[in-house]
């Protein structure tokens, strides 16, 4: 068995506030005089689920709060410059990093102004740790589809400029889907990448939900495509990438046990998986922690966890040099004699 944190990845499925350290959400509310609810403190990291929509909410609640805190330009600029040291503790060589601007615009100048912070501190913490980083923009699927469009003008103001994709994010089981497709045809004539949410929450007829309405070429999460061989088939052959997030769906209740997690289903069915930590802050697991937790409940074998590397490198955004390199250092890794 080889060391997992040597293995090369690309995380292709972070977000913005939920990349922030714990540590550094406790220090930031003091310095604020916050108060945290003891779920983020005390019964840190919090037992969560999202079984019903009132588990959502209280889901949402917390991530509300942690924002909270995040009040200065340069608590932006940590927040970033730790999680890029954080991926490239646990082998990481390409992150992108998911963020809603709208969330932040009120206190940090609107959604440009955020977005151009944003973007200068992904550029900042990848000169000083290395790690090649990019943006991608996602709308909040609670808010109204117009807002939707005008992050999607947004993203594409910004393409060639570290804004790689456009994605569709929280409680995939409100609103309407389809409704959001206008926005979806903005990003992908500007050749953005179509990274939406689904198939977690929801089972596998919203992923062709996905695939129909929004053009999905990426899908955060996914995994309840396992459900459905149709359109798990459907998946394989479109090429379409899951962006698998372990410990979050257990954490969510979607499983109720890592070794119930269907990656196995997955992997045999062809199709391409990218293991991702989705919020750390509320899940208490990094990226390390995806593939050692799925090493350890199917028993997968260092070339499968090779090849997991491989197939987030592949679905990512990350410029063809720097997939040749991560490509070359996986195998690297696999010819290293192991334990």
């Amino acid at each position: 068995m080889r060391e997992l944190r040597a293995l090369p990845k690309a995380h292709l499925h972070l977000h913005f506030t939920g990349a922030m350290r714990h540590t550094t959400l406790l220090e930031l509310a003091e310095r604020d005089g916050i108060r945290l609810p003891d779920q983020l403190v005390t019964q840190w990291p919090p037992e969560l689920s999202a079984a019903d929509e009132k588990g959502w909410f209280r889901f949402q609640r917390l991530y509300d709060v942690a924002r909270s805190v995040l009040r200065t330009e340069a608590d932006i600029r940590r927040l970033v410059l730790e999680a890029a040291e954080d991926d490239v503790r646990d082998g990481g060589g390409w992150l992108e990093i998911q963020v809603d601007p709208s969330g932040y615009a009120a206190r940090f100048g609107g959604i440009t102004a955020f977005t151009d912070l944003v973007l200068d501190a992904v550029a900042s913490a990848s000169t000083r740790t290395g790690l090649d980083m990019a943006v991608i923009i996602a709308a909040n699927r609670i808010r109204h589809p117009l807002d939707a469009r005008t992050l999607a003008r947004l993203a594409t103001q910004y393409v060639g400029r570290g804004v790689v994709g456009f994605g569709l994010s929280n409680d995939e089981r409100r609103g309407s889907t389809p409704e959001f497709a206008a926005a979806f045809r903005i990003a992908e004539r500007a050749g953005l990448r179509l990274v939406p949410h689904g198939g977690e929450l929801r089972g596998p007829e919203h992923v062709q939900t996905c695939l129909d309405a929004l053009h999905a070429q990426r899908l955060g999460h996914g995994i309840r495509s396992a459900e459905d061989p149709r359109v798990l088939d459907r998946i394989v052959s479109a090429g379409v990438a899951l962006e698998v997030c372990p410990v979050s769906n257990v954490a969510l209740g979607v499983y109720s046990d890592l070794t119930s997690v269907p990656l196995p289903t997955l992997l045999e069915a062809g199709a391409t998986v990218a293991l991702g930590a989705d919020d750390p802050l509320l899940f208490g697991s990094r990226l390390l922690g995806q593939y050692a937790a799925m090493r350890a409940a199917h028993d997968l074998t260092d070339d499968q966890l090779a090849e997991l590397a491989r197939m987030s490198v592949r679905a990512s955004c990350a410029p063809d040099d720097v997939r040749t390199r991560l490509l070359g250092r996986i195998e690297d890794w696999l010819q290293a004699p192991g334990e």
